[in-house]
């Protein structure tokens, strides 16, 4: 006998649950060491993430994020995301590959960094400027190099290996309200400050000229 839609949903519910506990109250959160280290401590397999700070961020409002012992919850995250509609093949991507590149790469690659760096950019002294032939935005050299460490410091990640990680994503959001998302999360207050404050930026980044290194 097929199984009840109802229970199925309540099931699918249930899990949804599950994995939003998990990474709210995660038994362990990594360091960028614990990601970097081989083997790491992040597989390469397809999850969630949830990316904990210990230290706040100028103008991000703190009222009503999840705190735990690893720090408070600003910025949640999938790898892969949603096979394409267009029938092209799906990401490769996974929570290894993604989260060291959160910790290591550059701003046009990651958004975390990008917004971390747009509202720190006062306090670490660093500026997303034009690279290349104009198009990518980074925070050019030392930049990178300041936020990566300053990540290192302040920064923890938590995972949940899931098989279809988009379909928790809204969810997840929906309940931590995690100040630093702005897809999924248009009820948050700080959403349109956030987005404003990273156009303004790569806006000042845009009417500059190219930067090459010295």
């Amino acid at each position: 006998m097929p199984a009840d839609p109802l229970s199925q949903r309540a099931y699918s519910w249930g899990m949804i649950d599950d994995a939003i506990e998990s990474l709210m109250r995660p038994r362990v959160a990594f360091s960028r060491s614990d990601v970097l280290a081989r083997p790491s401590a992040v597989p390469a397999r397809p999850g969630l993430y949830a990316w904990y700070f210990d230290e706040s961020l100028p103008g991000v409002p703190l009222a009503g994020c999840h705190v735990n012992e690893h720090g408070t919850l600003l910025y949640v995250g999938i790898s892969p995301g949603p096979p394409p509609a267009n029938g092209k093949a799906p990401s490769r991507q996974n929570l290894y590959k993604r989260i060291r590149y959160h910790y290591t790469g550059n701003a046009e690659g990651s958004t975390l960094r990008l917004t971390l760096g747009c509202h720190l950019s006062a306090t670490l002294g660093i500026e997303l400027q034009r690279v290349g032939s104009g198009h990518r935005l980074t925070f050019t050299a030392p930049g990178e190099a300041t936020l990566s460490e300053w990540m290192a410091e302040h920064a923890r990640v938590a995972i949940l290996e899931h098989e279809t990680p988009w379909l928790i994503e809204p969810s997840l959001i929906a309940a931590a309200l995690p100040p630093l998302n702005i897809d999924h999360n248009s009820r948050h207050p700080y959403c349109p400050s956030n987005r404003a404050l990273r156009a303004e930026h790569k806006a000042r980044a845009r009417s500059r000229p190219i930067w090459t290194p010295t």
